[in-house]
Order: C-alpha cells, then sequence, then structure tokens
C-alpha cells in the first residue's frame, strides 16, 4: 500500500501502515523525532510499536547527529538466514533430538560459552581479520575494557528475550537455519554509556524528549561513539556468522554431508546505523527495527514463534529510505502478554512446532505479536517476497 503522511515538527511522517492503529505513545515518540533539529526524514515500518528513546520500527534520517537512545542498547541486532539441501522429507518425526544437540551447541539466556569459541577454526569463518577486529577492542571506551573476556566467550551466544534459533521449511519443502540475535553485552554496555553522556551535553538540555540526546558531528564525542557503534555492529554480525557456523556442524553431523550442504548466507541488521546518502545529501540513517531494502537487497523479516518468517528482496523506495519492517512487531508489551495469556494458550499456539512451551517464554507467545502477512501486506512497495518459512524447531533463551 502507499504510504499515509503525517503532519510532523520539522518533517512528515512517512507511515506505512494506518496511525489509527498506531499507540498514542508510539505517536508522541514519532512527533518528538519530527522535531529535533537535525532529522531530516522519518519513515515508520508497518511494525512500528513504543520502544526506548524512538519507536521500534522507524527509520531516522540525520543530518550530521546520531541519537544513541534511538539506535538501542542491542546494537547491531539483527538476523541470519541459510537454506540447506535438505528437506522435510529427511527430517524425523521427533525433533527433539536434533533441539537438544542446537541448545548444547548454542548457549542462551544469560549463558556464554565455557571455552571461547576459535572462530578462525570454522569453516567459512577462517579468513575474516578476526585478530585484526579483537585488537580494535582495546581502542573502545574504558569503561567496557574490563569485558574483554565475557565478550569473547559470549562470542556464538545467543542471548534472551526474542532472540531465537530455527529450523524452519519454505513452501517448497527446503529447511532453513534461521538465527536472530544482536552484540550481547558488550553491545549493551557501550550503548548504555554514550547514552548518557549523550544526556549531559548543553545542546541537548532543551529535547522534547531527553532520550532523542544526540552526538553532533565534529565533535569528540561523536567520534568516540562512531567508533563503538560500528565495533558493536560488528561483533553483532560476527556474532550471528559464529553461531550459524556452529549450527551447520550440529546439523550437518546429525544428517550426514553426503545428505546436507549449505547454500548463501543471507544477513541483515535491523537496530543499526549507516551512513548513505539521499538527493546528494550525507545522512546518518537510524534503523531502529528496521531493515535495509535498497533495490536487491536480501532481508529476513519473522513473525513470531510459529508464525513463520519471509525472505524478501528490497524494491529501492528511497521515499522509505531503502527500509522494510524488521518483523511483525510487538502488539502488547511483555508484562501485558504474561497477564493475557496461560501456558496452555502458549502450547496451542505452538502446536507443531518443536520448542519451549513454559511459563518462562510466554510473553513471547504468537498472540503478542502483530500479524505477520498484515505486515508484509502493508509494504509492498518495499520489498518482494522470495520465500515463506514455517517454524519446525524453534530455540530461545
Amino acid at each position: 500500500m502507499p504510504y499515509q503522511t503525517l503532519k510532523g515538527g520539522r518533517v512528515p511522517i512517512r507511515m506505512w501502515t494506518d496511525p489509527a492503529t498506531v499507540e498514542d505513545v508510539a505517536l508522541e515518540q514519532l512527533q518528538n523525532v519530527s522535531r529535533l533539529p537535525w532529522v531530516e526524514g522519518l519513515a515508520v515500518m508497518p511494525d512500528v510499536h513504543y520502544g526506548k528513546g524512538a519507536t521500534v520500527g522507524s527509520v531516522i534520517a540525520m543530518r550530521d547527529a546520531v541519537s544513541p537512545a534511538a539506535v538501542g542498547v542491542d546494537i547491531g541486532c539483527g538476523m541470519t538466514a541459510v537454506r540447506s539441501s535438505l528437506t522435510v522429507e529427511d527430517m524425523p518425526d521427533d525433533l527433539g533430538l536434533l533441539r537438544s544437540r542446537l541448545e548444547r551447541t548454542i548457549p542462551v539466556g544469560y549463558h556464554a560459552h565455557k571455552d571461547p569459541v576459535d572462530p578462525s577454526a570454522l569453516p567459512g569463518l577462517r579468513e575474516r581479520g578476526w585478530y585484526d577486529f579483537w585488537k580494535r577492542f582495546d581502542e573502545l571506551h574504558p569503561a567496557v575494557r574490563g569485558r574483554f573476556g565475557k565478550a569473547r566467550a559470549q562470542l556464538g551466544s545467543l542471548g534472551g528475550g526474542n532472540h531465537f534459533l530455527e529450523l524452519c521449511a519454505d513452501d517448497e519443502g527446503a529447511i532453513w537455519l534461521v538465527l536472530h540475535s544482536g552484540s550481547r553485552n558488550i553491545g549493551k554496555e557501550l550503548a548504555e554509556h554514550h547514552v548518557e553522556a549523550a544526556r549531559r551535553l548543553p545542546h541537548n538540555q532543551d529535547l522534547p524528549d531527553p532520550d532523542l540526546a544526540v552526538f553532533l558531528a565534529g565533535t569528540a564525542k561523536m567520534e568516540e561513539y562512531r567508533r563503538d557503534l560500528f565495533w558493536a555492529q560488528e561483533y553483532a554480525r560476527r556474532n550471528r556468522a559464529v553461531m550459524v557456523a556452529l549450527s551447520q556442524q550440529v546439523v550437518t553431523k546429525y544428517f550426514g554431508a553426503k545428505r546436507c550442504t549449505w547454500g548463501e548466507v543471507i544477513s541483515c541488521h535491523h537496530n543499526y546505523v549507516a551512513e548513505e546518502t539521499y538527493d546528494g545529501v550525507d545522512l546518518l540513517v537510524t534503523r531502529k527495527g528496521a531493515i535495509r531494502a535498497g533495490r536487491g537487497d536480501l532481508g529476513i523479516i519473522p513473525g513470531s514463534m510459529a508464525t513463520g518468517t519471509y525472505i524478501v528482496r528490497g524494491l529501492g523506495n528511497e521515499a522509505a529510505f531503502n527500509s522494510a519492517s524488521h518483523g511483525a512487531g510487538r502488539r502488547m508489551s511483555r508484562n501485558k502478554a504474561r497477564k493475557a495469556f496461560t501456558v496452555d494458550d502458549l502450547v496451542e499456539q505452538t502446536r507443531g512446532v518443536e520448542c519451549r512451551k513454559d511459563a518462562g517464554v510466554l510473553d513471547e507467545i504468537p498472540g503478542a505479536y502483530k500479524d505477520l502477512e498484515s505486515v508484509i501486506e502493508a509494504q509492498s512497495d518495499l520489498v518482494e517476497v522470495v520465500a515463506h518459512l514455517k517454524q519446525l524447531i524453534c530455540i530461545k533463551g
């Protein structure tokens, strides 16, 4: 559907959803963003909902400024997917054993690897510049210098919340490995430090929302944030790459190397900043709960534990700053979901999926999320569907 436009402060608010369906608190956040002196454009995706600092599902284009709280604390959070040569006919009737082997390999929740993974020993990751990447850790803000060991141990771990590792089948019966995770504790600590630093700067004292505090180009604080931000985004991408490689080993060993081979890896951030140019103007584009959908870009848009995932190809719509939604988006908060649903509801809504079915993941119940099909339909001018996947195994922290 074509976007709708709301009157904003300095810029109009382009919305790929019906504004009447968006919470008042989220609409207020969008208005606050539109009033910022540095904002050049604001695009709102169909999965939009209230978030810390800025709405989830928003694309904020600024000139010479960036808001660390708008990026969020899970810097570089995103998705990775890869198709295998396996089909649904290869899957055993009971997927419990395969799920348990994956869970033993990939730490979830607050857990990390007992012994840090050596990614240079994993197929496909050997020539990825690991030495130079870790060497740059010493350049990060002093507040996290003591976290080197933890960052090494958490590399290749999933985390909790809405992060997941899945085996899915597409509509043609092919099996895919799908992963959602971010920059773990190191990204969180870096983000929290910079959010607080931005709040204290004089030029941010009269903002409509202190969570929209920005760093300005040409300042030392901006350079420090960009250094840490881009390192954390790289950590997140490498974290997913390690988990994918480890999971591929588990699946390949389970089915045998002759039966199981792997195709091209698709990977995309959906909480990040990119340097992009529009109408000849260099901008810092923050996608918070949004993926890049430039023409030909492959992306991943998941739903929830049992409602599937879409592999999409970007159409390059510059009105949306070449972006699309990052998922279905929540329709209710975690606390509200825990009160609204029971474990019996979770069992029913995840029927047919090998996954946790206990109170610990009740806030991730499919009913707490928006309808994925409607979200995809609302952005037909942003992406085209390449494949539709349905969960067989879903692992959460």
